[in-house]
């Protein structure tokens, strides 16, 4: 059963004014691990999950484009720095700013028991600035930055039967996530960081106990 995957960041005694700039450096990181280089699109939330947006805009993305397709000037997607100085204008300590970027990833083009292909395609990751005071203190569990990276299906495709092509491919993306978590860690100066469940379960033990049987 697919699970879905995120990864929380703490900083010790974090000012409001000082999240843009951590913001700014996890967004960075995604380009050199799998990802895309520019914003897909930025969402500023107050007081909690249950309100409406203050301020929303897509900026659109590569869709997997190569860059030297598009004139100078006018790639999709916005760079993370304008992207976040933009949302962060509206700057409250009972906000949340989120903002989506690609990650590339090897998925199952179609459902397993259809002969299924490989293919390496984005997802959209939701990367998510929290105000101190935004849904009652929600950053001391979530983190000042929590990344959600959808489920957790890929590095573990648990429906499909892992012949060597598939377990490469689970592999690969296994060692991407570890990769980027760390990257991550380092870029922003994270003090902290959890990768965890939904439903709390451990990606880790799920994955040992997969490959156990596939072995």
């Amino acid at each position: 059963m697919a699970d879905a995957l995120y990864l929380s960041l703490w900083y010790p005694n974090l000012r409001l004014d000082a999240l843009s700039g951590k913001l700014i450096a996890v967004l960075g990181v995604f380009a050199a691990h799998g990802g895309e280089a520019r914003v897909y699109s930025a969402t500023v939330w107050p007081v909690n999950w249950s309100e409406a947006p203050v301020f929303e805009r897509v900026y659109g993305r590569m869709a997997g484009q190569p860059a030297q397709s598009h004139s100078p000037g006018s790639l999709p997607g916005a760079d993370p720095r304008l992207a976040v100085e933009e949302a962060l204008e509206l700057l409250h300590d009972d906000y949340a700013y989120e903002f989506q970027i690609g990650w590339n990833l090897w998925e199952l083009e179609t459902p397993p028991e259809l002969d299924p292909g490989w293919v390496r395609q984005p997802r959209l990751v939701r990367v998510t600035g929290y105000g101190p005071l935004f849904d009652e203190g929600a950053y001391e569990q979530d983190g000042h930055i929590r990344i959600d990276f959808g489920t957790d299906a890929p590095f573990l495709e648990e429906e499909a039967d892992l012949d060597q092509v598939g377990a490469r491919h689970v592999e690969e993306n296994v060692r991407q996530l570890v990769e980027l978590t760390a990257a991550l860690e380092k870029a922003s100066g994270a003090t902290a960081r959890l990768l965890w469940s939904e439903l709390g379960e451990s990606l880790a033990q799920r994955l040992a106990a997969r490959l156990g049987v596939e072995n």
